[in-house]
């Protein structure tokens, strides 16, 4: 698929507290469509994002730029997964395919706060995507971002095919000692990395969390943040490492499961605002769960793997009697 002129989507948003209460400003271009805003405990302004087309073909772009003034709090999520279609071999003009883009800047000020939590991502197979996240945030700011992107339609029995996925990821405070970088990132999964074991070792799910803490994290509260974080991959299936940054810690999620991934970030997520002094997040009611990611859950596979091994403990008994 790919159309004659590709569509450039635009969002820009500003933000701004009164009475402790954040409030929304800005506008957007088709495909993006802003959907209800709701006011979160600790005054958050929370607002889902909607793409109306459906999903990106082959050199369309999309544009997002956040601006959070002094002391703002905003949740920002997508109101379903982004899909993005194959364009190798799809085009006589361009037979190689062409990439379609996703840029998000985002500029915190003092005392701000920003969640940037999109739903999952689904690159079907020989398509060609590249995203770049560029966070520029205050001393005392905090960002967390957790993005989830599955390469190739699986229960289609689909891989990525020739496609391509890319991300780029910048963080840099900015304050009144200057600039210093908080982490940079880049990845890059096509070919061979999806099957080496030193990629993806056949699993079509990845995932990242970053949090940007408001200050330094003493080192027993960064410890023990680590320590939970890793506790709470109980039930999950697939591959979970997390470490510490010099003021926040990164997540990496590898598997088979979309959902899985999303529930150790939630928990996560929850624990960001335990040390933050924050309520307990609210799960968007654009996210179509029907379990909460709060709740320690045992994936069905697992389940299924823990059945069996009972089974055959059972035959072993058995057959010795």
């Amino acid at each position: 698929m790919q159309r004659l002129k590709p569509w450039h989507g635009t969002c820009r948003l500003q933000f701004s507290t009164d009475a402790d209460t954040t409030y929304h400003q800005g506008g957007c271009t088709a495909p993006f469509k802003l959907m209800r805003a709701e006011r979160g405990d600790n005054g958050r302004c929370e607002l889902p994002l909607l793409h109306s087309a459906g999903g990106l073909v082959g050199g369309d772009q999309l544009s997002v730029d956040l601006e959070l003034g002094t002391d703002s709090r905003a949740l920002i999520t997508s109101v379903a997964a982004q899909k993005v279609y194959g364009s190798i071999g799809r085009s006589r003009l361009h037979p190689m395919g062409t990439w379609a883009n996703q840029s998000v800047k985002c500029r915190l000020g003092p005392n701000s706060d920003l969640e940037w939590l999109p739903q999952e991502l689904v690159v079907y197979a020989d398509a060609l995507v590249e995203q770049n996240l560029d966070v520029q945030l205050a001393d005392d700011a905090s960002f967390l971002s957790a993005e989830i992107v599955r390469l190739g339609r699986t229960a289609a029995g689909e891989d990525l095919g020739r496609g391509c996925w890319r991300s780029a990821v910048s963080l840099r405070r900015i304050g009144e000692n200057g600039t210093r970088w908080e982490q940079v990132d880049r990845l890059e999964l096509s070919g061979e990395a999806l099957h080496l074991r030193h990629g993806l070792h056949g699993d079509a799910v990845f995932g990242t969390l970053i949090w940007a803490a408001p200050a330094p994290l003493a080192n027993p509260t960064l410890k023990s943040l680590l320590s939970n974080a890793r506790n709470d991959r109980s039930g999950l299936e697939g591959q979970m490492q997390c470490s510490g940054l010099e003021q926040g810690l990164i997540a990496r999620y590898v598997g088979p499961s979309s959902r899985d991934a999303r529930f150790w970030f939630s928990r996560i997520w929850a624990r960001t605002r335990q040390l933050r002094k924050l309520s307990e997040p609210q799960i968007p009611r654009v996210w179509p769960l029907q379990e909460s990611p709060l709740v320690e859950q045992r994936s069905e596979s697992n389940l299924m793997k823990a059945d069996k091994r009972k089974s055959t403990i059972s035959i072993r008994k058995d057959h010795e009697n």
